[in-house]
């Protein structure tokens, strides 16, 4: 089943955040109603968009993928430019270790395979795709610092906690590719 788009969008090569951003730009140029398609090979930008569209109000209508490019399929929903939410509680990457020592917990929602070639001791990986359909794997009581690989990820998935009643919830700014601690490889 093919769907009709009216603008297609080049993200193959891309990772995260460069496909959010550029089908944002995109997004800017048309008009209500009319669809996107994003042709991505990271395998992350499915759970990506998916979150991204929902935080500003598009619909995404799904993913196809052939020959290991996705194509995503988002309606624009608003003929206004759309602001997107910003999780208002940060943390940096030197305050968590401290932080973590005093009973938080570090949730990377990066997708499995970054996880495992190098993650912070201790931290637990749940991808953002995940995210929904593992919620109860997490305590609601305690402190959740939720990093990603720049900070749009865990931006996302921080917003998703607190609008699920997760009310200790901070954002690790910048991420992962700004990590000079130790890693841990699952490899």
């Amino acid at each position: 089943m093919a769907v009709k788009a009216d603008v297609q969008l080049n993200a193959k090569g891309l990772v995260c955040p460069l496909p959010i951003v550029k089908t944002k730009k995109a997004m800017n140029n048309l008009v209500d109603g009319q669809i996107l398609e994003v042709q991505a090979t990271d395998k992350g930008s499915k759970a990506d968009l998916a979150a991204w569209a929902e935080t500003v109000g598009h619909q995404y209508i799904g993913t196809a993928e052939e020959d290991d490019v996705l194509f995503h399929y988002i309606r624009k929903c608003s003929n206004n430019t759309v602001v997107e939410k910003i999780f208002e509680k940060t943390i940096s990457n030197e305050e968590i270790i401290m932080r973590v020592t005093k009973g938080g917990l570090i949730l990377d929602v990066r997708e499995e395979a970054e996880f495992a070639f190098g993650h912070i001791e201790g931290a637990i990986s749940i991808p953002i795709g995940e995210l929904d359909s593992r919620l109860n794997e997490l305590d609601k009581n305690q402190e959740i610092y939720v990093i990603c690989r720049t900070g749009k990820r865990s931006n996302l998935a921080a917003q998703k906690l607190e609008k699920n009643g997760f009310t200790k919830v901070y954002n690790v700014l910048p991420g992962m590719t700004n990590w000079n601690g130790e890693l841990t490889k699952t490899i």
